[in-house]
């Protein structure tokens, strides 16, 4: 399939993974994304993993941005990479960000942690837009 002009920036699929209800920094991203020229799915609050992949299939997207500030990201994001892989998509760019865990753990564990399970890039909380727009930017040229 060729791509439109539009859809040579990225096409991307993102939202809020489990039961977590924090909507403003989902829309605060996808209006950076729209604003520099990505084609974006945004599923909104309580995507679960298989809502990001149908939707990641069916927008032939190049990455599934998945964001979570409640804390429990690594018991929604289990098997994640796997099932992606089970998909047909398994080599798509895996990003997430927010406040993945509970409790006072440093920074270097839980990005460890994610990336263990398959994540390309992982984001604290407080992560400015455009630091997130740069690496997708340079993980999409990488793999095309």
């Amino acid at each position: 399939m060729s791509k439109t002009v539009k859809e040579k920036k990225g096409t991307l699929v993102m939202g809020v993974i489990g039961y977590d209800s924090h909507v403003i920094g989902n829309r605060i991203l996808e209006y950076a994304f729209r604003k520099k020229g990505f084609n974006v799915t945004n599923l909104g609050i309580f995507a679960s993993q298989k809502d990001f992949i149908n939707a990641a299939i069916e927008a032939d997207a190049d990455a599934i941005l998945v964001g979570s500030l409640y804390g429990h990201a690594e018991l929604d994001c289990k098997g994640f990479r796997e099932k992606c892989i089970e998909a047909g998509i398994g080599d798509i760019i895996l990003y997430i960000g927010g406040n993945l865990a509970v409790g006072e753990k440093k920074w270097e564990e839980v990005e460890k942690t994610f990336l263990d399970l398959g994540f390309n890039r992982v984001f604290p909380p407080q992560t400015l837009p455009n630091d997130v727009i740069e690496c997708l930017e340079q993980d999409i040229k990488i793999k095309e």
